[in-house]
């Protein structure tokens, strides 16, 4: 007898000695893209197609092939099969129920692939007809949420997400979406919180929950009153949003595992072994080769959550084993190659990890940690425009989370210190860095990365004299190794960007440390050692002064930009000349070619302790105001 291959929907025999034969349910479809009432010849017909196995590939093939005007012949056809999967939904019978939730995801992504170039009050009215739309997305939007909320089955509430992420999806802008209306008017807001409030749920469809609540947020967002914004920004159960918390660490943790994993696959290589016996001169370049793409559907959920709900922040301090370390060993799952990774839910086994008891010896994380892990990762490598765009929604989450007079009280808690092994790229100069040695510190200490982030941080500490024990010295050269960065760029750069906006930035920053260090620098050498990195680093200073006034004294474009600059160097300029002649006067006394960091820091020492106060006495400075002019 001869062998019979399954193709498209098509049974078709090895000889090939006759037409090939078609599934029962390809047949029926057929029907259905005729222009006649397929129930017209058949009662039972929509009856037997929710009985049949859907086939996807053909179903949404056959939409695809048809034009704009073959379609509308059987828009008739279309919304009856459309209202029938609807009824279905309300079945006891479960394949019923599976396959009707099959059919309308085929439906609305096979419809609006046809319907791009149009408004979506077409593919309203191809879908569902204008007359039925209302009762049939109530109906619709009815029946997903019992599923949702209901004790049945867990695929079929996985079904039910995959559905509403389909329809959420279906256009590239997600506000020109129409269909959406309907889900603002008839909410799963709630069925949504259960899931993330119920651990077995959560494990299984938390996911796609949260990243279904982030895209219905940001359905026309600015422009309309979105029930989703106001029901998010009022949640207060502790469950819930711990239960979202968990969601978004564990799926930022999975790509954090996923870079660890193809780093050390890398280290352990082949390449490595050749970098070391050329000095590491090509490691850069390699380290860009195992980038992970990142997921930000998850980035999205965890600003929305920070930005809207300011109960939120508490769950980013909420301390539970380092995801990871704790893992049952499971057996490995089959990946396909094409997928990228980071983009994925992270498996069950990571999910269930974080909820096991807490043990002394194991490395214990927050949500805030994994964050941070993630965004050093990402800005590694900013060349890559997809890149650049996470990075900066990365800065945003942490500009919100630093604006919190809550977040910042924990951030600089002296009891909450944490190891956080920031990544960063290797280069040439700089090998990577162990993370075994590092201090436990709080949380503050990784957070001092983007300028904007840093000037809030330090308004808080400046605000509750809060003397932090941190290397600020490593602060100070990153600014001024960005300071050069401009100069240095500055002709490609003023042809995009205003780059006096960021340098008059970096010098409030100096300037904030200069006149408030005292109230939040953690000892007096503290500002030894800021005046020591400034005057190293006067040329630095020297030059941009140079490039500013420059432009500043043109008629040009960034006049007043870089005036502004100009202004705010004065504390700056007044440390370098104030100090530079004295240190260039001891250096020729005893003939030192270049002075060390001790001898520059004891020069700075002693003339802030021996200024010339006591050569003006209280008399003569009484009897000079005694009058006014």
């Amino acid at each position: 007898m001869a062998q019979v291959e399954k193709r498209g929907g098509l049974l078709r025999k090895s000889s090939a000695s006759k037409k090939p034969l078609k599934e029962k349910v390809v047949l029926m479809y057929d029907e259905i893209f005729m222009t006649e009432d397929p129930s017209k010849c058949s009662p039972r017909f929509w009856e037997e197609l929710f009985l049949m196995k859907v086939n996807l590939e053909y179903l949404e093939g056959k939409l695809e092939s048809l034009d704009g005007e073959e379609l509308m012949k059987i828009k008739d056809n279309i919304n009856c099969l459309f209202q029938h999967c609807i009824q279905a939904l309300g079945e006891d019978h479960p394949i019923r129920v599976v396959n009707a939730l099959q059919t309308l995801c085929a439906l609305i992504r096979g419809v609006h692939q046809k319907n791009k170039s149009t408004s979506g009050f077409d593919i309203i009215n191809m879908l569902m007809g204008f007359d039925k739309a209302e009762l049939c997305m109530k109906n619709l939007m009815e029946s997903l949420d019992s599923l949702l909320c209901a004790e049945g089955s867990e695929s079929l509430k996985s079904l039910c997400l995959k559905l509403l992420l389909c329809l959420v999806t279906v256009t590239d802008n997600i506000s020109q979406n129409t269909i959406l209306e309907y889900v603002m008017i008839n909410s799963i807001f709630e069925a949504i919180l259960q899931i993330l409030s119920h651990p077995p749920s959560r494990r299984e469809h938390g996911y796609d929950a949260v990243v279904l609540l982030a895209l219905l947020v940001n359905y026309r967002k600015y422009e309309s009153v979105n029930p989703y914004i106001v029901k998010l920004s009022i949640v207060d159960d502790e469950a819930t949003l711990n239960g979202m918390g968990l969601v978004i660490a564990q799926a930022l943790s999975e790509y954090n595992r996923q870079y660890k994993d193809k780093e050390e696959e890398h280290q352990s290589g082949f390449f490595s072994a050749l970098t070391n016996m050329v000095g590491s001169m090509f490691i850069a370049d390699a380290h860009e080769k195992i980038s992970v793409q990142t997921n930000e559907a998850i980035l999205l959920a965890l600003y929305e959550a920070v930005h809207l709900n300011r109960n939120f922040i508490t769950v980013l301090a909420q301390s539970h084993p380092e995801m990871g370390l704790v893992t049952t060993p499971v057996s490995p799952a089959p990946t396909t190659p094409a997928t990228p990774l980071g983009t994925t839910p992270p498996s069950s086994d990571v999910i269930s990890s974080v909820e096991l008891p807490l043990d002394a010896d194991v490395q214990t994380s927050n949500l805030l940690i994994t964050f941070l892990k993630y965004s050093s990762i990402v800005m590694q490598d900013t060349k890559d425009e997809h890149r650049l765009h996470s990075g900066k929604l990365c800065l945003i989450i942490l500009t919100c989370i630093a604006e919190d007079q809550y977040a910042n009280a924990f951030l600089h808690d002296d009891n909450m210190n944490f190891r956080v092994n920031l990544h960063r790229m290797p280069m040439r100069h700089r090998k990577k860095a162990a993370d075994k040695n590092l201090p436990c510190r709080p949380l503050v200490c990784a957070v001092l990365r983007c300028i904007q982030v840093v000037h809030k941080l330090l308004c808080y500490q400046k605000k509750c004299r809060v003397r932090l024990h941190y290397t600020w010295r490593e602060l100070w050269s990153a600014l001024i190794n960005l300071l050069k960065f401009l100069m240095s760029n500055e002709t490609v750069l003023l042809a995009k960007h205003n780059i006096f906006t960021l340098a008059l930035m970096i010098v409030n920053l100096f300037n904030m440390f200069i006149t408030y260090g005292d109230t939040f620098l953690p000892t007096p050498s503290s500002y030894d050692e800021l005046y020591y990195e400034i005057i190293r680093m006067h040329q630095s200073f020297d030059n941009l002064y140079s490039m500013v006034l420059r432009l500043s004294t043109n008629a040009g474009q960034w006049k007043e930009a870089a005036s502004k600059v100009t202004h705010a160097l004065v504390n700056i300029r007044a440390i370098i000349n104030h100090f530079n002649p004295k240190i260039e006067s001891y250096a020729a006394v005893n003939h030192i070619s270049q002075l060390s960091e001790e001898q520059v820091r004891s020069i700075s020492t002693n003339v802030r302790r021996n200024l010339a106060f006591h050569t003006l006495s209280q008399e003569v400075l009484l009897k000079e105001f005694s009058t006014i002019s």
